[in-house]
C-alpha cells in the first residue's frame, strides 16, 4: 500500500520520533509499505516520520541502477556510534521535492540498530550508503538536509522552497 509522503513545510517533519517498542506485524506492515512507497517515488531512503509515523525506523536501498538487485536495508532504533572522514554529496529528499544541495557528512560510519524482529545488528559502511543512512537518521530527530547547510545556503534554499510552495 502506498503511503502519503509528507512534504516541507509540514511541521510533523520537525518532530523527534519515539523508539520502536513492538516488533510485530504492524511494524512489518509499515516497513513493507514504506518500501513500496519509496520505490514508487524513485527514492533511495525513507524514514517513518516522512509518512506520518513518529517511530525510529527507516529504510535505505542505494541500488541505483534498475538492473541492480534489491538491496533494501531496514534500520529500527538506530544509533550512529562512530563516524570518520568527511564527504560532500548532492542530496535531495522525497519530503523536499525539487531541491537538491551539497551536504557535508561523515564519510565512514558505524551504526547499531535492530532489524524488523528486534535482533541487534551492526553495520560499518562508507560512501553513498553512509550518506543515505545519515540523511534518514536525521529525519528521526526532525532534521531535514537543508538544516545541514551553511546559514546563507539554508536561507537561499528555504526561500526557493517558499516560492515553490506559493506557486
Amino acid at each position: 500500500m502506498l503511503l502519503e509522503i509528507l512534504t516541507y513545510p509540514n511541521p510533523e517533519l520537525l518532530k523527534v520520533s519515539n523508539p520502536v517498542k513492538k516488533f510485530d506485524r504492524h511494524l512489518h506492515f509499515l516497513l513493507d509499505n514504506m518500501a513500496e512507497t519509496m520505490y514508487e517515488a524513485n527514492g533511495i531512503g525513507l524514514a517513518a516520520p516522512q509518512v506520518g509515523h513518529k517511530v525510529r525506523a527507516f529504510i535505505v536501498d542505494v541500488a541505483i541502477n534498475k538492473g541492480d538487485q534489491n538491496q533494501l536495508r531496514e534500520f529500527i532504533n538506530p544509533k550512529i556510534s562512530h563516524g570518520s572522514g568527511s564527504i560532500i554529496f548532492e542530496e535531495g529528499c522525497l519530503s523536499v521535492p525539487g531541491l537538491s544541495e551539497e551536504v557535508k557528512r561523515k564519510e565512514k560510519i558505524r551504526i547499531d540498530y535492530l532489524d524488523r524482529f528486534g535482533k541487534p545488528q551492526t553495520l560499518e559502511t562508507e560512501g553513498l550508503l553512509a550518506v543515505a543512512i545519515q540523511h534518514e537518521n536525521d529525519h528521526l530527530d526532525g532534521v531535514l538536509f537543508v538544516d545541514r547547510l551553511s546559514p546563507i545556503r539554508r536561507r537561499m534554499a528555504k526561500k526557493k522552497l517558499s516560492k515553490a510552495i506559493t506557486l
